[in-house]
């Protein structure tokens, strides 16, 4: 699980990139629980958080940069 101070510290090219990985990784535990294979259920929970966590800070640098 990543915080939201580490996520602070990064560019906006390496929030994107992250956001893209953990993207990639939500689609093959979908895959994985779907198929019944996957090792650990709580996995599927933070990456759905960490997910969220990059999109809200994203959101909220655009914003402070639009005003």
């Amino acid at each position: 699980m990543t915080k939201a101070t580490d996520l602070r510290a990064k560019s906006d090219d390496q929030l994107t990139e992250e956001l893209g990985n953990l993207k990639r990784e939500a689609f093959n535990l979908r895959f994985q629980a779907a198929t019944s294979q996957l090792e650990k259920p709580s996995r599927v929970k933070e990456v759905r958080k960490d997910i969220a966590r990059i999109k809200t800070l994203q959101n909220e640098r655009s914003r402070s940069a639009a005003k």
